[in-house]
Formats: structure tokens, C-alpha cells, sequence
């Protein structure tokens, strides 16, 4: 396994949609291992394919305390949409930025595993939450989209302000 490189906002590359996932293979279910080995790290709760740079429908998360229930979605679809929730969401492509976010109180999500089986999951609250930001990522979407100009602008010379520090 390895760690992968997590891309950082504003790079253009998290605002790519990814693509369908064709066959499961044993390289798709290596890309898993390294996402959820990088996830760990990081340490985060979830990971898009996207967020490292590989333009597939993959999403792991794990919101966990002890990291022992990782679940993996591939070519995920929300089929159902119930009530409304404002949360604080992060992102490990936006590092120290959190800030409120609308989204649907419970979701019905059909995907597949990491061996092809397909599945279907009724989530709420945190889940929930993390399975719509992580789809977000698919559609080349981030949660930063969904504030305002004003935050926006903040939020994009904050973090190139760090990363004109760090180089």
C-alpha cells in the first residue's frame, strides 16, 4: 500500500468529473487499499479518487472512531433524498478550512464494493453528510463551492497564502 498525494484547493485537477468505473479489477482494488491507507493518515473520515488526482468513481469512507469499518462505493448513485441538515464540513483537500454546509438529513445510495457486488445503503447524519461531500468531489464539486463569493475568495488566499509559506 501507499500513501497518495492529496490535491489541494484550488487546484483545477478536484474540479474534473470522474469517470464510471468499467471493470473492478485488482487494480481497482489497489487504488482502495492506497485511498484508505491515505485517508488514514491524512487523518480524514472520507476520500474521492478525485482528491488524488485519478478521475474514477471512487469513494472511501469511514466515520468510525477506531477505523474499523471502511466502506467503498463505486459508481455510487443517491437515489433517495430526505430532510434537510446544516453541518460543519472539512475537507483534506481544503486543510483548515471548515465552515457550515445544507445538505439532505438522509440519503439511499446504490454502489458497488470493492469486489463488484452491488449494494444499497440507507445513511443518515454523518454518513450521510460524508457520502454527499465525497460524490461531490465525482462531479468536480467541493464544499467550498457552496459558500458564498465573499468565503470563497477568503478561503482560496488563505490556503495560497499557507502554500506560498510551505514552498
Amino acid at each position: 500500500m501507499a500513501i497518495l498525494e492529496i490535491l489541494q484547493y484550488p487546484d483545477t485537477r478536484l474540479n474534473t468529473p470522474a469517470l464510471r468505473v468499467e471493470k473492478i479489477d485488482a487494480g481497482t482494488r489497489k487504488l482502495v487499499d492506497d485511498m484508505a491507507e491515505t485517508m488514514y493518515s491524512a487523518p480524514g473520515v472520507g476520500l474521492a479518487a478525485t482528491q488524488v488526482d485519478v478521475h474514477r468513481q471512487i469513494i472511501i469512507i469511514d466515520v468510525s472512531e477506531d477505523h474499523s469499518d471502511l466502506r467503498v462505493f463505486i459508481n455510487p448513485e443517491i437515489t433517495r433524498r430526505e430532510g434537510v441538515a446544516m453541518n460543519q464540513e472539512g475537507c483534506l483537500s481544503v486543510p483548515g478550512i471548515y465552515d457550515n454546509v445544507e445538505r439532505a438529513e438522509s440519503v439511499t445510495v446504490t454502489a458497488l464494493d470493492r469486489n463488484g457486488s452491488r449494494f444499497t445503503l440507507n445513511a443518515s447524519g454523518l454518513l450521510a453528510t460524508c457520502i454527499q461531500h465525497e460524490m461531490d468531489h465525482l462531479q468536480g464539486k467541493i464544499f467550498v463551492d457552496y459558500l458564498s463569493e465573499v468565503k470563497q475568495n477568503r478561503v482560496r488566499t488563505k490556503l495560497k497564502k499557507r502554500q506560498r509559506k510551505a514552498a
